[in-house]
């Protein structure tokens, strides 16, 4: 989404300059759950 992150080690903060990525942040997102809850490798 073109954005940036930042925040405290306990709590993160993020934001985007390209709302139109968000679909397809949520998908990978998705991947990366399905694997980790599969026992897969992480990101």
């Amino acid at each position: 989404t073109g954005g940036e992150g930042g925040g405290r080690p306990d709590l993160a903060e993020a934001g985007g300059k390209d709302p139109g990525q968000i679909e397809a942040a949520l998908q990978a997102v998705e991947g990366i759950v399905r694997r980790m809850l599969r026992g897969g490798d992480t990101p």
